[in-house]
């Protein structure tokens, strides 16, 4: 495989997975943001400003949590970096065990209520601490692709690019960028429109399909050099 198509690979890949536990967080922990930390922000602040709008501890310690999973992935990384190994594969490895840590406290903890219990706590946090651990290694290690989990930046360029582009002031460099930013896009959505009908049919189970996609990064091989 070129390393122009893996890393084309890379982006749908990841930028689907971001999407699909992203909702599939949302939509099984009555509203739980596992990545973002915008969304964390406002219900902290929400929660200082009015107490009786205090939000659920899960989603208070959902912040931290994401925290955690970034510093554990930067530490990782440094590992790596010291003893001079590829980061990458690490990093998704870091992934999948949380994501499973995340499928199998949600599995335990079915049928989840609206009184969140221990079990459907720890499947929030890994999931948050998933995500973190997600972000951290797109924005040290997959530089080249576009970010996968933070989609608003994303679709800002994507449509600052495609206006130049009708307007016929887009160069080469426009048109590249318009390609590398497009896919991870699409992709996010696609994971969050699938998350939302698997969570449905089958529950905490549907988190196999980020599960499979980082088993899958895992197993292939390092891409041709061009």
């Amino acid at each position: 495989m070129t390393t122009s198509n893996f890393a084309r690979l890379q982006g749908v890949g990841m930028g689907f997975l971001a999407g699909y536990v992203d909702t599939l967080g949302f939509t099984a922990l009555f509203g739980l943001f596992t990545a973002h930390v915008t969304g964390n922000f406002v219900l902290i602040a929400v929660a200082l400003a009015d107490p009786g709008q205090t939000p659920t501890l899960l989603k208070l310690l959902a912040f931290p949590a994401f925290i955690l999973g970034v510093a554990a992935a930067r530490l990782l990384v440094a590992s790596c970096e010291r003893r001079g190994k590829p980061a990458v594969k690490p990093s998704y490895l870091l992934q999948l065990v949380l994501l499973i840590g995340f499928m199998v406290c949600g599995m335990l903890a079915e049928p989840v209520s609206r009184q969140v219990g221990a079990l459907a706590m720890a499947a929030g946090l890994f999931g948050a601490a998933a995500m973190g651990a997600h972000s951290a290694a797109s924005k040290l290690l997959l530089t080249h692709l576009a970010p996968t989990s933070m989609m608003t930046g994303n679709v800002t360029q994507l449509v600052i690019d495609t206006v130049d582009r009708l307007r016929g002031a887009a160069d080469a460099a426009t048109k590249a960028r318009c390609a590398k930013f497009f896919w991870p896009v699409l992709a996010f959505a696609l994971g969050c429109g699938a998350a939302a009908f698997a969570y449905l049919a089958v529950g905490f189970v549907a988190l196999i399909v980020p599960v499979a996609i980082l088993a899958v990064h895992l197993w292939l091989p390092e891409p041709e050099a061009q």
